[in-house]
């Protein structure tokens, strides 16, 4: 599919389908993008890399779970609209994993044009709450932001941990957290100061 192409431009919807809803059906079909995205942690339980939207779906699973433990009280339910927006922009952008410097290079720009692009695709007043969404996250200064942002770090090393290492075990990235490659040993004080923003 050509990258200017729409999901939904293989399969125009119909001449009489009201405006709104026609605007809101190409924002979700292009939104079934995000599964095409793969992320370079592996699933924990499965031989293969996750993909954006299983991600997003963890994460919002994470936060409805584990907000008793935030540090700070938080509306569960816009945490939970923060984690299932904050990746969209991905489906133009591509994801940057934190270990690889080369993709992140760029990384603002490339979200900053895709935002641009995929938000307009909904009507004006759910484009604008969509977009305030990711900025707010993108932004961590609300509580809600700063617990979806420790989520977004911790569910990649959990995956990690259940995988025996697995993203660790890749060559090339640098730095990688070695006491943790493993189940049987102790957790590394490192992996909660990256929770912490330390």
């Amino acid at each position: 599919m050509d990258d200017e192409e729409l999901v939904s431009d293989r399969s125009p919807w119909p001449d009489d389908l009201d405006h709104r809803v026609r605007q809101q059906l190409t924002f979700v079909a292009e939104a079934d993008k995000l599964k095409t995205i793969l992320r370079a942690s592996p699933l924990a339980a499965a031989d293969r890399r996750e993909n954006d939207a299983e991600h997003s779906w963890h994460l919002a699973l994470m936060v409805m779970l584990l907000a008793e433990h935030a540090d700070e009280p938080i509306d569960v339910g816009h945490a939970m609209q923060l984690v299932v927006i904050h990746d969209l922009v991905e489906i133009y952008a591509g994801d940057s994993p934190v270990f690889d410097a080369a993709a992140r290079a760029g990384q603002q720009e490339r979200e900053e044009s895709a935002a641009e692009r995929l938000f307009p695709l909904l009507p004006e007043d759910q484009a604008a709450r969509l977009r305030g969404l990711w900025e707010e996250f993108e932004a961590g200064v609300t509580p809600e932001a700063r617990f979806c942002k420790a989520m977004d770090r911790l569910e990649p090393m959990l995956l990690n941990w259940l995988n025996h290492g697995g993203t660790w075990q890749m060559p090339g990235p640098p730095s990688r957290p070695s006491a943790l490659a493993s189940p049987a040993s102790s957790p590394d004080p490192r992996l909660w100061a990256t929770l912490s923003g330390a």
